[in-house]
């Protein structure tokens, strides 16, 4: 796969998650639009993830069902637009969370996008594929911060949502125009069919183990990214709302500086270098834990917690289609089921802990998330997969490496 259909299907990826996302910066303005009592203004973003959760069960076995899964990708695309452009015309508060609810729900082009690019490469390049593709979403989640908050100034909230459905449209064009269709020799399969296997794959000890890291990752993620603005807007620093966004920054540092972590996957150092970063999470907690004192350490924190986080994130998605080509969509979808509810995990207690304990406690919460996952690697983790698709990748790796 060349570089612009990597960056293309990233993009794809950025968007996709950004629609869910979006609201994250934009919640006060929007809910007043709406007429939703702030109380219940976190249901703005929740009734996306509730979407988004509902299609990683119901569309992404899709992906293996179809035979030509770019046509399915641009598909999705156009009906995250319809959600998202829904949205941005809602009169009301109702239409815009049945808008954002849609828009969730196909956002999980995502996975069947890393599906894709997992399954047209050589095996000797997945990793790096993956870890290419992937990035895309860590920038449209820290991305999307930024992006959101200076649009929102500008032209309002609505303004988000359109400039989303316009990206997303177009990238359902150029998707269709520039991906090459996938092997179709693949055996195809029904879609009660694809949907038992997904249930079947719940119950294999590479995706539980692979899942519960996810699970406690992102609960680690979230429980810094859903907190973050809390302590920011509080004493000493009283940031404002365009100033908060920009730790996405950082953010984005610490993931785009985790590229090589497919190439790490694809040298077949997927399991150890997973430990690595997984301690290295855990340390990053401490410098973020002096956010009351110092913002450079916390610039620093963020940037290594986000680096960890994409490593392992690589790492867990190309062990499992290595191990699962058949199924990649399945798997995938499988194991994001896991990311979903880890996130949400961390975005429910943080806010209850840092009321509670203030952002050490919240610090203390995180770093046990991310002690959680350690323990995963450690007593599970650890093992390599030895399914004969796992060792042939290996074997072809090794030798495009020496040859």
């Amino acid at each position: 796969m060349d570089v612009w259909r990597r960056l293309l299907l990233a993009t794809v990826c950025g968007v996709a998650v950004a629609s869910i996302y979006a609201a994250q910066t934009v919640l006060g303005p929007m809910g007043a639009s709406l007429g939703v009592p702030a109380e219940h203004a976190g249901w703005i973003v929740s009734t996306g993830q509730f979407g988004y959760l509902a299609g990683l069960v119901l569309l992404v076995p899709l992906g293996d069902v179809v035979s030509h899964r770019h046509r399915l990708i641009a598909v999705h695309l156009v009906i995250t637009a319809a959600g998202l452009a829904l949205t941005a015309a809602a009169p009301a508060a109702w239409t815009a969370f049945a808008g954002l609810a849609l828009a969730g729900m196909f956002a999980v082009v995502v996975q069947t996008t890393v599906a894709y690019a997992a399954s047209v490469s050589p095996p000797a390049e997945r990793g790096r594929n993956i870890g290419v593709v992937t990035s895309g979403v860590v920038v449209g989640i820290l991305g999307a911060r930024v992006v959101t908050g200076v649009l929102a100034q500008v032209w309002g909230w609505r303004s988000v949502y359109t400039v989303l459905a316009a990206l997303a449209l177009a990238l359902a064009a150029l998707v269709l125009r520039a991906l090459p269709p996938e092997d179709t020799s693949r055996p195809p399969a029904g879609y009660r069919q694809a949907l038992v296997s997904l249930g079947g794959l719940f119950g294999q000890r590479l995706l539980l183990t692979r899942g519960l890291i996810a699970f406690f990752l992102f609960a680690s993620f979230g429980t810094l990214w859903s907190g973050l603005s809390l302590p920011l807007a509080d004493t000493p620093w009283h940031l404002s709302e365009s100033q908060i966004g920009l730790f996405g920054v950082a953010g984005l540092a610490g993931a785009l500086g985790a590229a090589r972590a497919g190439r790490w996957a694809d040298a077949g150092r997927a399991v150890p270098i997973s430990g690595y970063a997984l301690t290295l999470l855990i340390l990053s907690w401490a410098a973020t834990a002096q956010l009351p004192w110092s913002l450079w350490l916390l610039i620093t924190g963020i940037v290594v917690l986000d680096f960890a986080v994409q490593v392992v994130h690589v790492s867990n998605q190309h062990l499992l289609t290595t191990a699962h080509p058949e199924r990649t969509s399945s798997v995938i979808g499988g194991y994001m089921v896991f990311y979903s509810l880890g996130s949400a995990l961390g975005a429910a207690a943080t806010t209850s802990v840092f009321t509670s304990h203030g952002w050490t406690g919240s610090s203390l919460l995180g770093a046990g998330f991310a002690t959680c996952a350690l323990i995963v690697w450690a007593t599970g983790g650890r093992r390599r997969p030895t399914t004969p698709n796992v060792e042939q990748a290996g074997r072809v790796a090794e030798s495009s490496r020496s040859s």
